[in-house]
């Protein structure tokens, strides 16, 4: 459905990954995504995904060097990709 990767001049890059599965108590959207930043040693700086593994957080989550958090809406799977690029562009910039 979605597939986008890349490599910054600063050594940090980015995958991002959405998959059509068949809906299930899973997946209700019929989608997986994983949308990840990490910095060049591969550490996590930013992910966005919904696997179902956090029973503490919402289906939709994102991960940061410092926990898992889930105060983030899910509108679609293209707003959802703009508000990564946003975010990591953000990340970039501090």
């Amino acid at each position: 459905m979605y597939e986008d990767q890349g490599t910054f001049d600063d050594g940090t890059r980015y995958e991002m990954i959405a998959t059509a599965v068949p809906k299930s108590d899973d997946y209700p959207d019929g989608i997986k995504y994983r949308f990840q930043y990490m910095a060049g040693d591969g550490r996590t700086l930013l992910r966005f995904d919904n696997f179902p593994d956090h029973p503490d957080v919402d289906r939709h989550h994102y991960h940061m060097t410092d926990g898992v958090y889930d105060d983030i809406e899910y509108t679609g799977l293209q707003d959802h990709a703009q508000r990564f690029y946003n975010e990591m562009d953000d990340r970039r910039e501090q």
